[in-house]
């Protein structure tokens, strides 16, 4: 497995219940802040093997992402089971809920 695979793993275990992270925000954080999309390819093929929190990530916008309208409605779900608050387009509040590592102490290592 790549370090960066690794690494973006390892942010995603680390997103608490009733936080959220963007795609962006965890790419920065595993050291490559331009590959978005990449950490969206890890979750999507990575997410039962790892047994990740997928659903705590969302997109920069902090919108529900998913295609899929029944992954979609799960994603919706899980959140709101773990408090956080999606509103009926599937927004979540950013500033509410975004894991903030400097006030959010994750150690990372």
């Amino acid at each position: 497995m790549l370090p960066f695979t690794e690494k973006v793993i390892q942010v995603i275990k680390k997103i608490p219940e009733g936080k959220v992270m963007t795609y962006g925000q965890i790419a920065k954080l595993s050291g490559h802040p331009k590959a978005a999309r990449q950490v969206a390819r890890i979750l999507h093929s990575m997410s039962k093997k790892h047994h990740l929190p997928w659903h705590r990530v969302i997109n920069a916008k902090g919108q529900i992402a998913i295609q899929d309208e029944a992954t979609y409605y799960e994603q919706m779900m899980s959140l709101q089971a773990e408090g956080v608050e999606v509103d009926a387009s599937g927004r979540v509040d950013l500033e509410k809920y975004r894991v903030n590592w400097q006030s959010d102490y994750i150690d990372l290592d």
